[in-house]
């Protein structure tokens, strides 16, 4: 089984020969946490006598000091190779490990089954053949969250084959039956995939049954071993041969009568002659060689590296891509994509970020979540934001375009990742996907002809909940009162500031501002105030239906116009924060507190009272502005109206 053969000792040029001609299988190991991933792929090696004689020695040692198995052989230490994936049993990085036999050449994947690691896994799916999903055997166990997780990762980078192998088979007497029911309950699930080559084999990865050698203790099971399979297994149509894409990574030129863009190819075949196309420039030429370390080739194939010479004089650089004339990319700056979310910091709508595509790298941002995914369920749900771990179907809006295929039917150029500019730590995986189907969906007002004479009213097909879902909020309007210079519009810009840093939907409806243009334009004087605190109110109620966060700051100087406010925006979305502060120190802040005060409060007659029933009291000169903002949005908390 080992990859030994007597060419190595007769003729080592001939063997390597041989050896450099064998097809590559990648494929990874994954699963729940303790599914046997890292024992699976121990063993592997182990019956395949792949592991060397000091090795194997000082694992036999590891064993009896450090293994989980009381004492006996663990081959799950031959990959748990990191001091805190030895002491917590569990592996934290993906680890990787190559091996051939006389049949094929093998990179195994071993990925961490802890949901706090699934941005690990996801890195080690991202270029695999195949994915070997492990499921627990024993009562309790089998098709478990986390199973579903990385199912549906591997079905979303595009992993055509997979083996689900049910592990510990011995704890379970090595029942038909029990393989069945999970073999039925992950079919069950894999409906809702992707999965187009889907084979299950029962194992015990600790003992070795039908890992290598065929099982005695299961004769009900009919079909390959493990090792056979990963030998036997067609992966030759995977690879994307029609479409020629070739990121420029490099431009090189040693001297005036050379220029040459060095690059991977991403797919497709390349001839010397063939005519093609420079993106975005469109400028067109025909390839004259094809350059590499061990002299000039007639033609070339994904996933080769290579150096392009052009007979035309060409303008391209990095992040630019060769392609034919006759089979082009997309050429946009506003797709839709899946996404993984991988950093402890949620996504934030709007922010810019990087996006790093093939080899060029463009700013952006995360327009729009359209809908997150439920791993256990596969429905989509309206959501605010993404989270550690969560996957979900997003817009995104480039500063410039890129080329880019279907991740489908191209995963070199139909991939990205996100990174934070500030950390430059990669937040994000990414899969495009079609064009945006919001796009060109109906016809715009002037093309939809006359307008009805029979007009009704329309119901708006945006629910309540699906705002509430998106925006990560409940509709609430905040009325910040308190006497002028009491610090009402400080504090509510500054909430309305915190609110959108956290990715949430707010706007301010000022007093003053919002006085002055109801006095301007609907003609009312300075004795309306009562009117002009209710029109106020019927803003902040449309911006709740909204799904926004109203934050209106009035002097509302008495109980009776507070709770006229409440009852147009409604009692249970309206709260009241007060701001109190000596006269004096009003005076001070602002200029014009005073005249405000004798103008509207004392002109009229009517006295400033403090509500009684506040839902939050802030001493402004006490305390700090910042401060303010904080209390608040621990309330707005409190009160379930934002996450």
């Amino acid at each position: 089984m080992s990859h030994q053969s007597e060419l190595i000792k007769t003729d080592i040029d001939a063997y390597l020969a041989q050896h450099e001609q064998k097809e590559l299988l990648r494929f990874l190991t994954c699963g729940s946490v303790d599914d046997g991933k890292s024992t699976l792929i121990g063993r592997l090696f182990y019956d395949s006598k792949m592991i060397y004689e000091d090795q194997l020695a000082e694992l036999e040692n590891k064993s009896k000091t450090q293994g989980t198995t009381g004492g006996g052989f663990d081959p799950a230490l031959y990959l748990d190779s990191l001091k805190e994936e030895i002491e917590q049993g569990i592996t934290i990085d993906v680890a990787y490990r190559y091996f051939s036999t006389a049949k094929r050449k093998f990179i195994i994947a071993d990925t961490p089954g802890h949901i706090q690691y699934t941005r690990n896994m996801a890195t080690g799916a991202s270029t695999a053949d195949l994915a070997v999903i492990l499921v627990d055997a024993r009562p309790g166990h089998g098709v478990v969250e986390q199973t579903r997780r990385h199912s549906f990762i591997a079905s979303l980078l595009g992993i055509k084959h997979v083996l689900v192998a049910v592990n510990k088979m011995d704890l379970v007497d090595y029942s038909e039956d029990v393989f069945n029911q999970i073999q039925a309950g992950y079919r069950e699930h894999a409906q809702r995939l992707d999965a187009t080559d889907l084979h299950f084999i029962p194992i015990s990865a600790l003992l070795g049954d039908n890992v290598v050698d065929r099982s005695e203790n299961m004769p009900w099971y009919k079909g390959s071993t493990m090792m056979n399979f990963l030998e036997t297994v067609y992966i030759g149509s995977d690879r994307n041969l029609k479409d020629f894409r070739f990121p420029v990574q490099s431009v090189i030129r040693p001297n005036l009568d050379f220029r040459g863009f060095c690059g991977t190819i991403a797919s497709g075949i390349v001839r010397v002659g063939d005519e093609v196309m420079t993106l975005p420039s469109r400028k067109k030429s025909k390839v004259k060689e094809i350059v590499t370390f061990d002299g000039n080739l007639e033609e070339a194939a994904t996933p080769m590296s290579v150096t392009l010479t052009l007979e035309d004089e060409i303008d391209s650089s990095r992040g630019d891509m060769i392609v034919k004339p006759g089979n082009l990319p997309k050429l946009e700056q506003k797709f839709d994509a899946m996404m993984v979310w991988m950093s402890e910091d949620a996504m934030v709508p709007g922010k810019q970020y990087v996006f790093k595509h093939t080899t060029k790298s463009v700013a952006g941002t995360c327009a729009t979540l359209r809908y997150r995914i439920d791993v256990n369920t596969m429905k989509s749900h309206p959501a605010p934001t993404l989270e550690l771990n969560q996957i979900g179907r997003v817009n995104i809006e480039l500063s410039q375009p890129i080329a880019f295929d279907r991740y489908r039917s191209n995963k070199n150029t139909g991939a990205f990742i996100v990174i934070d500019r500030i950390s430059n730590i990669t937040v994000a995986a990414g899969m495009i996907m079609d064009r945006r189907t919001s796009e060109n969906t109906g016809a715009s007002w002037e093309q939809q002809g006359s307008v009805s004479t029979s007009l009704t009213q329309e119901i708006s097909k945006v629910t309540g909940e699906e705002r509430s879902a998106r925006y990560g909020q409940k509709p609430v309007t905040v009325l910040f009162t308190g006497l002028p210079g009491a610090g009402k519009s400080t504090t509510a810009y500054g909430v309305e500031r915190q609110l959108f840093d956290m990715g949430r939907s707010a706007s301010v409806i000022d007093g003053q501002n919002f006085r002055m243009g109801v006095s301007r334009d609907l003609g009312f004087s300075r004795d309306d105030r009562s009117e002009n605190v209710r029109r106020a109110a019927e803003v902040a109620r449309m911006m709740n239906k909204a799904g926004l966060v109203s934050l209106v700051a009035l002097v509302a100087p008495n109980d009776e116009v507070r709770k006229k406010a409440a009852e147009v925006v409604g009692p249970e979305q309206f709260i009241v924060v007060h701001l109190t502060a000596p006269e004096e120190l009003c005076d001070e802040r602002n200029e014009s507190a005073k005249k405000l005060k004798d103008d509207d409060l004392q002109e009229t007659d009517v006295k400033y009272q403090s509500p009684t029933d506040a839902d939050l009291v802030l001493e402004t000169d006490k305390t700090d502005p910042s401060e303010c903002v904080s209390k608040v949005i621990e309330l707005l908390e409190s009160k379930g109206f934002i996450s």
